[in-house]
């Protein structure tokens, strides 16, 4: 039986998330949300989550666009739904630097299925496709930036009211 190639493995796995994502919709009862667009390709993410405390109890997201795009939403919701807020902020600080850094970043083996990836990293082009669900959760938590990398304008809608970046 011939081995199949893990870059075939990790092909299958994204077509998987993006066919079939994982906490795609809306969440009735959230707390914070955020939407992040990339103007390039046109790709969005929008994301949405129940904190209760420190903990993100429930998360969806909803957004359009490539594969590497959406498939990285789902994968990113699947890791942190029921994870503490720091550890979500952890998670997406290790996927940026598998990102950035490609070939010389150990793929951490608590990214889960995200680490299907780091291959993304080759084409600095899709990058930004990978990393947009990382921006918005980021922003839905009150990490981000006020505009995105390539000039995009970032949207964070919270509980006491709506706030455009």
């Amino acid at each position: 039986m011939a081995e199949v190639p893990l870059t075939s493995l990790y092909q299958e796995l994204i077509l998987e998330h993006y066919r079939h994502p994982r906490n795609k919709g809306e969440l009735a009862n959230h707390t914070v949300e955020a939407h992040v667009a990339n103007p390039v390709c046109g790709d969005e993410v929008k994301i949405q989550i129940l904190l209760d405390g420190g903990r993100i109890e429930e998360i969806a997201f909803d957004g359009q666009g490539c594969s590497i795009s959406q498939a990285s939403a789902s994968m990113m919701t699947a890791l942190v739904k029921r994870t503490e807020r720091s550890e979500a902020i952890r998670l997406a600080d290790v996927f940026t630097d598998m990102m950035h850094n490609g070939e010389d970043a150990s793929p951490d083996k608590s990214l889960g299925d995200l680490r299907a990836l780091q291959g993304v990293s080759k084409f600095p082009v899709r990058i930004r496709c990978a990393l947009l669900a990382f921006d918005a959760l980021r922003n839905a938590l009150g990490e981000g930036l006020q505009i995105d990398s390539v000039g995009g304008t970032v949207h964070s809608d919270r509980s006491e009211g709506e706030t455009t970046h």
